[in-house]
């Protein structure tokens, strides 16, 4: 018999509602409204391989809705990818199971982001869709043209994010960008009426973007809209009018459907009225033979597009295997080095915001696949080099992007771009600023992604812009963010090493906190080895015999070695310690972390902000020097003597100490 497109559809519903049921948890209205969208796109034109889920020029599906998560799995499945099985649906939000209660990202599964925060979907989309027009300019039209689907809630739209990825989406003309609106007016709380009057008809065509009225519901409207989304030379988002919970006597249309399973009665009335006589999670293999030929389709796809790789010249062949797909970094380590030496000879006195950007600059030169940017601070963040091109909507053959005053929004495309694949993504904004990109933060760090957050102004040391840009609880709140990296150089020397360490680390986010204020070089020796990569190490030490031991990080390392020099006057010894990685130094054996901070020795610890994450070095004998109060609007070093941040009130506060 043939399988008609409701057939297809339906299958999708009934996963969903049964895994939610059997879960008793979840939200089955959302994957039952949008079904027929979904079903369209898979059938007629989303390009796609199940066999091969990293197929570099396979069109992305982003569910930026990620609450409807078995949407995505009952399509997957279907489809057949390996990654997820009959079982793992059934063990749907169960412990260890792929099928989690929002998609999170795993490499070669087709679930290509992390999503449930709303908005965040949108934002990597948009870094997907800019990736694509790079890797196109770079290669050619035939070896890169795919496209980025997504489908989006009211939630995406009303979160603020939504506003700046699709703004810049507009302003850089992304084509190949289409996003599904599920337009169904029911959030949790009840109707969107509640909350929101937008003209989003309006809205996305002051952004520069088609948009699309169809009934979500309507093959041929869906499948006409997706054609002509894909012809366009702006990006398009087509509003899909649907029904929440599609199907269902009670529940359909209401916010009842939204985020709990729909009950064993009303499930029995669901399956009467769309004439679904299959027992839970089974689906009649007509059915799921017509759905596996829409994935074998893909495999006919790549085999298409390999011909296409290989016609083209061995330069290029390599240069898209070794930059983009493998992302080599064997010169780096040789490049550093270079600098490094370089640098000890000169020995200059910079801020470290200065550099970043020489290093930058140097790294810039081998690395193509490096695309950095910032959020309308880019002399100040000093992330754009004589290296950077910028990329506009005339030309993607560039490797920086000017994200306006976008943080959020940088943050997350940021996350987009490496998802793409290859390209290894940096941007900056102040380290006050972090607040507003920390939600995407949070998710670089969950999916496990190589992006280098660019944070500079990173203390009270910026002066006069006052305590509304004094960043002081920042780096604790970045620190308490697992598998994320988070570096605080005190000179260029280490500016190097914490910018090597961020590069070859494949699998964790990094956040290079730089200052405003110069700082003079503080390394003694130069050496091949790469300090910072244990998180921490000794700069100088006045006595072997001292029990003194000074931590510090960044700008506060000089200060300590000041301090260390009026002790010294006192005829008190010590050992001065930099620290620009926590994270790095904890993951150390405990003989060396020993060694570093020995366990008789008094602790004192210096950096000018909250002393929270620095509290677990000093055991009962140490002290804190930081700040956990708002500070002041003044020249930086006056800044510094009014928190008592000065060589000769710490010095005095240690004696003192050693005394009682």
């Amino acid at each position: 018999m043939s399988v008609n497109i409701n057939q297809l559809s339906n299958a999708v519903r009934f996963l969903s509602i049964d895994a939610v049921q059997k879960a008793n948890s979840g939200h089955p209205g959302m994957p039952m409204g949008m079904a027929d969208v979904a079903t369209v796109l898979f059938k007629y034109h989303l390009r796609f391989n199940p066999k091969n889920p990293n197929w570099i020029n396979r069109d992305r599906f982003i569910l930026s809705a990620g609450h409807g998560s078995m949407l995505l799995y009952s399509l997957l499945y279907l489809t057949g990818y390996k990654s997820i099985s009959i079982e793992d649906i059934k063990n749907f939000r169960q412990l260890n199971s792929i099928c989690a209660g929002h998609p999170e990202y795993k490499k070669g599964t087709g679930i290509e982001t992390t999503t449930g925060p709303l908005g965040q979907g949108l934002g990597n989309a948009v870094g997907m869709a800019v990736a694509e027009e790079i890797y196109r300019k770079k290669f050619g039209a035939n070896i890169i043209n795919n496209k980025t689907y997504v489908i989006a809630s009211d939630g995406d739209l009303m979160e603020g994010i939504s506003h700046e990825a699709m703004s810049l989406a507009g302003h850089l003309k992304l084509k190949n960008l289409i996003v599904f609106f599920d337009n169904n007016k029911i959030s949790i709380d009840g109707s969107t009426s509640l909350s929101v009057s937008d003209n989003y008809k309006k809205r996305f065509e002051a952004y520069g973007w088609n948009y699309l009225d169809i009934n979500g519901h309507n093959e041929k409207q869906i499948s006409k809209a997706i054609s002509k989304a894909s012809k366009s030379n702006k990006p398009t988002i087509i509003s899909c009018k649907t029904v929440i919970g599609f199907g269902s006597p009670n529940k359909s249309g209401k916010a009842s459907s939204h985020g709990s399973p729909l009950g064993d009665e009303e499930i029995a009335l669901v399956r009467k009225k769309l004439k679904w006589s299959n027992k839970p999670f089974e689906i009649p293999q007509e059915i799921l033979s017509e759905w596996k030929k829409i994935g074998e389709k893909g495999e006919i796809l790549e085999k298409k597009w390999e011909g296409n790789f290989n016609k083209k010249n061995d330069k290029i062949k390599n240069n898209f295997k070794s930059s983009y797909v493998n992302s080599d970094l064997k010169n780096l380590e040789s490049l550093i080095q270079k600098e490094k030496t370089k640098y000890f000879e000169s020995k200059p006195s910079l801020a470290t915001r200065q550099c970043s950007m020489a290093s930058i600059e140097s790294i810039s030169s081998i690395l193509p696949q490096l695309i950095g940017g910032s959020a309308d601070l880019s002399g100040s963040n000093n992330t754009k080099t004589n290296n950077s091109k910028i990329v506009n909507a005339k030309n993607f053959d560039g490797n920086y992007i000017h994200y306006g005053v976008r943080e959020h929004g940088m943050s997350a495309v940021m996350n987009g771009l490496a998802l793409y694949g290859g390209l290894i993504p940096y941007g900056g904004t102040f380290l006050i600023f972090s607040d507003y990109s920390k939600p995407s933060i949070r998710l670089s760090a969950l999916m496990g992604l190589r992006v280098i957050y660019i944070f500079s102004h990173d203390s009270i040391g910026l002066g006069e812009d006052g305590p509304t840009h004094q960043p002081v609880e920042q780096l604790a709140g970045l620190r308490a963010i697992p598998n994320l990296n988070v570096f605080r150089p005190a000179d260029i020397n280490e500016t190097l090493e914490c910018w090597e360490i961020a590069l070859k680390n494949p699998n964790t986010p990094s956040a290079i906190a730089l200052s405003r204020q110069k700082v003079p070089y503080i390394n003694p020796k130069n050496t091949k080895e790469n300090k910072c990569e244990k998180g921490a190490y000794v700069v100088n030490i006045t006595s072997h015999e001292s029990n003194v031991t000074i931590i510090a990080s960044g700008t506060e390392v000089d200060l300590a070695l000041k301090v260390q020099e009026k002790l010294k006057q006192s005829n008190i010894h010590s050992k001065v310690v930099s620290m620009p990685c926590m994270e790095l130094f904890d993951k150390q054996p405990q003989e060396f972390r020993k060694d570093i901070i020995e366990e008789n020795s008094f602790v004192f610890t210096i950096e000018a902000g909250s002393i929270m994450s620095w509290q677990k070095y000093i055991g009962n004998n140490g002290m804190n020097f930081g700040i956990d109060r708002f500070g002041e609007s003044a020249p930086y070093k006056d800044v510094y003597n009014h928190f008592e941040l000065s060589e000769e009130k710490i010095s005095g506060f240690i004696q003192k100490k050693l005394r009682e």
